[in-house]
């Protein structure tokens, strides 16, 4: 196999940063590209290699799956910070908006290469003398097409418009150096890509080859497409500069400054359309293999533990091998302290974490919440506590005590952080339905049903989520906002949280700031303690949320958080076992608190959160809303010390360029935005 990766890679010429290195390198095998795809084995073994590549840091081993999701209005990039939030050379500054054309964190180098193997295998199957007479080629085929279009998919959503190559480069480097493919071109051609795709590829189970989830197969390809052209025909930001001869819709609310703009197709529901027919021919096929698992914890509970979901909940997953990649549950997820029972070195923490608003955004019967969010942690004591901090909720869809015997030994012995081999789930069933519902109900109406989907609604295929989120004859199954587009939004939030989906889904709706601004002055309204708050589609008054939360432990270990009065003060301790903990609303309100000389909290919490993904526009001015606030003058004094705004564009959520890329690209690129 790696001697398969190495010819492979020889084979190809990266852009570039990484041109002068493949150039440099000398071939240790005769093989020639004609002969790696003469043979079905030799082809495998080439896309074997694409599924490897993926598993590195600068691609889903990491910054895509964990680190670059960013602020949103359900996750956070760590804890809200005053001092971090736009460093400019660091992941947490990218996450604020803040980026830097020197932030080597956000460098495109490794999905470029992901992006140019995959091309190459593409063309090298394509051009096989066995494409047609070996029946594994084409199946074969159909995952480096979908795999070439996950990684150009990422490419576009993350920086924007960015060089696209429909052919692998050359040896003359005739076509090595490129200038920027505008979006709506980049999509056109991987919408084409995975429509061919998809009629090459098997169901999961079809043979025993695609036995698996961490192989492609029809149902990721389909799902992916439907994604794809959602992202296709949603807002995006654009560059009337470099492509003056679009034709885009404006966003009606977001301003342009300097030629850049908020805009998307306007034929944006033929891509809708896509949509709606590739999640309704997934949902309606005799042969799709996938369900929902009745068990939402269940799914979280077997990818830890290294098992395959029994319902085939997961379309495709990108496998990572236990103590060799992967940092998935060791750098997000539910907090453990070292030096415990569990071993010297800690697990979960605060790459990505969430906050008191996505917790109250759930219905307390919603059986997510508690999956999906922890305020309890492991401590050194060998027993849980409970953290309070409500700008620091942890992710609690990954946990130490679901991860396999075999983990649990290694990271008892280890002295340095242990690759966990937990699998990044890419795609999940439930995604289908809600993207199914929103297509319909956009280019339709909620009660519309697609002819291939077997009768469902869009309005059903969103009952069908929120029937495993409360339980077979709730009520709560068909109590949801009455705009329906409003309720699949919210949907999405509550059943992906933490999946590295939220923050692009905002950006294609086009609410990225109004809804990182309601988190925000929800937050602070929460803090204030005297105002109704609404969250989603909640309105909670002052006295909803405690000021003291009691508990108890089931076990000698562990709380149970049943036993949590989360939704307002109890007249008395219920006495017997249970604990008492002042909760956050006590800990913002004065009398001060005095750490090192700095005042907390109810001036300092308020002003992280307010700082919070402020590089997404060009300016803040939060002066009125304070005039609301019991401390408002205060927390304006304080807030005022910090640099808000990044002065020039409006809605920047792409990442820069890197300075190096743009120097070796002799001229062909440049930065947009105002980087």
């Amino acid at each position: 196999m790696k001697k398969i990766l190495l010819i492979i890679s020889i084979l190809m010429v990266v852009i570039f940063a990484s041109c002068k290195k493949f150039l440099e390198t000398s071939s240790p095998s005769s093989l020639s590209p004609e002969t790696v795809f003469n043979t079905s084995s030799m082809a495998k073994a080439a896309v074997m290699g694409l599924y490897g590549r993926m598993t590195e840091t600068y691609i889903y081993g990491q910054k895509l799956s964990v680190n670059w999701q960013g602020v949103s209005d359900i996750e956070s990039n760590g804890q809200f910070s005053e001092t971090q939030y736009n460093q400019p050379t660091s992941d947490y500054g990218a996450g604020n908006f803040f980026g830097d054309s020197n932030n080597q964190t956000t460098r495109w180098q490794r999905l470029y290469e992901f992006a140019e193997m995959s091309t190459a295998v593409v063309d090298g199957i394509r051009s096989s003398p066995i494409l047609e007479s070996d029946a594994t080629m084409k199946p074969l085929l159909g995952e480096a097409l979908t795999l070439k279009s996950l990684a150009f998919f990422e490419l576009v959503r993350y920086w924007g418009d960015a060089p696209y190559k429909k052919e692998a480069s050359k040896s003359d480097l005739s076509n090595v150096y490129m200038g920027k493919s505008d979006k709506d071109t980049v999509y056109h051609y991987l919408v084409q890509d995975l429509e061919e795709a998809q009629s090459y590829l098997p169901w999961k189970g079809g043979n025993a080859e695609y036995g698996t989830v961490e192989r492609v197969t029809k149902g990721f390809a389909k799902g992916l497409l439907a994604r794809v052209a959602l992202f296709a025909g949603g807002w995006s930001l654009r560059d009337a500069n470099q492509f003056p001869n679009s034709t885009a819709e404006k966003h009606p609310t977001l301003s342009e400054i300097s030629g850049y703009y908020v805009g998307r197709p306007q034929n944006w529901r033929d891509y809708y359309r896509i949509a709606a027919q590739q999640t309704a021919e997934i949902i309606g096929s005799s042969e799709n293999p996938h369900s929902l698992d009745p068990s939402f914890q269940n799914v979280w509970e077997s990818v830890c533990g290294g098992r395959p979901n029994s319902f085939n909940e997961n379309l495709f997953e990108v496998a990572f091998g236990m103590g060799n990649n992967g940092d998935i549950g060791s750098l997000m997820g539910y907090e453990v302290a070292g030096n415990s029972r569990y071993g010297t070195r800690g697990f979960g923490g605060s790459y990505v974490t969430s906050t008191a608003y996505y917790f109250y955004s759930f219905d307390r019967e919603d059986q997510r919440r508690d999956v999906t969010l922890t305020w309890l942690r492991y401590t050194s004591e060998n027993k849980e506590s409970i953290n309070t901090n409500p700008n620091d909720v942890k992710l609690g869809k990954w946990r130490i005590y679901w991860m396999s015997d075999a983990y649990l030994a290694l990271h008892r012995t280890a002295t340095s952080r242990v690759a966990t081999g937990v699998n990044w789930i890419l795609m999940r069933y439930s995604d289908v339905y809600l993207m199914y519902a929103e297509a319909m109900s956009q280019i339709e109406n909620a009660d519309a049903v697609h002819e291939a989907a077997g009768g469902l609604s869009a309005r059903q295929a969103l009952e069908k989520v929120r029937e495993r989120a409360f339980g077979t004859g709730s009520p709560k199954i068909y109590t949801y906002d009455s705009n329906f587009l409003d309720a699949v939004i919210h949907e999405r939030a509550w059943e992906f949280g933490g999946e590295s989906i939220r923050k692009q889904d905002l950006v294609r709706w086009g609410l990225l700031y109004d809804k990182i601004e309601d988190m925000k002055k929800a937050l602070c309204l929460m803090f204030d303690h005297t105002q109704p708050v609404k969250i989603f589609d909640k309105i909670y008054q002052p006295s909803d949320f405690p000021t003291v939360v009691y508990y108890r432990f089931r076990n000698t270990e562990y709380i149970d958080q049943a036993s949590l009065n989360y939704y307002g003060d109890l007249p008395a301790n219920p006495g017997g076992d249970y604990l008492a903990i002042d909760w956050f609303t006590k800990a913002v309100a004065k009398p001060l608190v005095v750490e090192a000389g700095r005042t907390y909290n109810y001036t300092l919490w308020p002003v992280r959160a307010l700082l919070a993904g402020t590089g997404l526009m060009a300016s803040y001015d939060y002066a009125g809303f304070l005039s609301t606030l019991t401390h408002g003058s205060e927390i304006q004094s304080l807030l005022s010390q910090y640099r808000m705004g990044n002065g020039v564009c409006n809605y920047r959520y792409p990442f820069p360029i890197y300075v190096d890329d743009i120097r070796e690209s002799r001229g062909y690129l440049e930065n947009a935005y105002g980087y």
